[in-house]
């Protein structure tokens, strides 16, 4: 397995590929949407959580596709800084909203996310995570919950009370239509919209070399702000995978996710994927309690065994990027570095333990790529 960093479009430069090195990580995971861009609830210097039902933020250009060189560029520069670059994680809303809302750019914002898909294989870059997702991330309350009253989040109960206004879409603003909000649809509608989302967009991602990787939505309710959620029992991975029987069409495992479910077992659900080798990268996050009421815990506190998750994936031949997933912000004056580096050490520390060997920046530079 390899210990990897998820970063920030913000987080894009020397002295954080520094950072990931120093804490023992070999690989990235990158996102290039900018979840901050005018975001009163998002910033900078956390990562983004957002609370209940305020949006991120504002979503990108709408006319202004990744290029391949824009990603070349931060591949090469990840990898002169002794990192590999795993993947890219989340599509801008902003390319690809009316395929979420099945509106009437949707032919042209398929095309889109083709387009992405083939410039990331041109670029070398070998995972799209992604959510299908309308209401996206909310839910979330902010307070003292961790270990020694360390900032995190969690939830305090239902986030159905306000709808989705419209012009959001995957809890980004993506533009201003006033007053309005976006009509509920039902489970089965959107379940179609991704069957049909899955259909398209596989057969380019085969073609390209890149695997797609969906994120179970989080937090996992059969609701958020009316409108349904796609996977929010661990049972529900294993129809988006029968949906489309390929190696391109994978799981961005998401560890703290799934033990929020309130059904099946969490251990059984890695033990289930891994064996599959569906399972394109993890996240690892540990969490007190299920959903609607839960709280997310420093890695080695919570209801979760991160040492028997990480032993089901070394039996199962998981050989990915396992990657912290949220940490607690820690009391210092870098909160997320603190909170971050804790769980890398941690992370190594029980990789170690079980065998597994960890790579240094030689044997990072002469990898092949995922």
């Amino acid at each position: 397995m390899k210990v990897g960093l998820g970063l920030y479009r913000h987080m894009l430069k020397t002295e954080y590929y520094d950072f990931a090195r120093q804490a023992g990580c070999t690989h990235v995971i990158i996102h290039l949407v900018d979840y901050f861009h005018k975001g009163a609830a998002n910033p900078r210097s956390n990562q983004p959580t957002g609370d209940k039902y305020a949006p991120w933020g504002v979503a990108g250009d709408p006319g202004s596709l990744w290029t391949v060189e824009e990603m070349r560029a931060a591949r090469l520069t990840i990898e002169s800084a002794g990192l590999t670059l795993a993947g890219i994680e989340n599509l801008d809303p902003a390319h690809w909203y009316d395929v979420l809302l099945d509106g009437p750019r949707r032919a042209e914002h398929i095309e889109n996310v083709k387009t992405i898909v083939r410039r990331m294989g041109e670029a070398e870059i070998p995972i799209l995570g992604y959510n299908f997702s309308i209401a996206g991330v909310c839910g979330r309350v902010t307070g003292p919950f961790g270990r020694g009253h360390a900032i995190t989040i969690g939830m305090d109960g239902p986030a159905d009370e306000v709808p989705v206004p419209k012009g959001t879409v995957w809890n980004m603003v993506y533009e201003d239509r006033g007053d309005g909000i976006l009509p509920s649809i039902s489970h089965d509608e959107l379940w179609r919209r991704f069957a049909q989302f899955l259909e398209e967009i596989i057969p380019v991602a085969e073609q390209a070399g890149v695997r797609l990787a969906l994120h179970p939505d989080d937090p996992p309710m059969p609701t958020m702000r009316r409108q349904p959620r796609l996977v929010y029992q661990p049972s529900m991975y294993q129809k988006v995978i029968d949906l489309m029987p390929s190696r391109n069409n994978a799981l961005e495992l998401c560890v703290g996710t799934l033990a929020e479910m309130t059904e099946g077992d969490v251990y059984d659900a890695v033990d289930r994927y891994s064996g599959q080798g569906k399972i394109a990268y993890v996240h690892l996050r540990n969490v007190k309690g299920k959903v609607p009421n839960y709280q997310e815990t420093f890695i080695d506190e919570g209801d979760v065994d991160m040492v028997r998750i990480l032993a089901i994936l070394k039996r199962n031949g998981f050989q990915g990027v396992v990657i912290p997933d949220h940490t607690p912000q820690m009391s210092c004056s870098a909160p997320w570095h603190a909170g971050m580096a804790h769980t890398l050490g941690y992370m190594t520390g029980a990789l170690a333990s079980l065998g597994e060997p960890h790579c240094n920046a030689t044997d990072v530079l002469t990898t092949a790529p995922l």
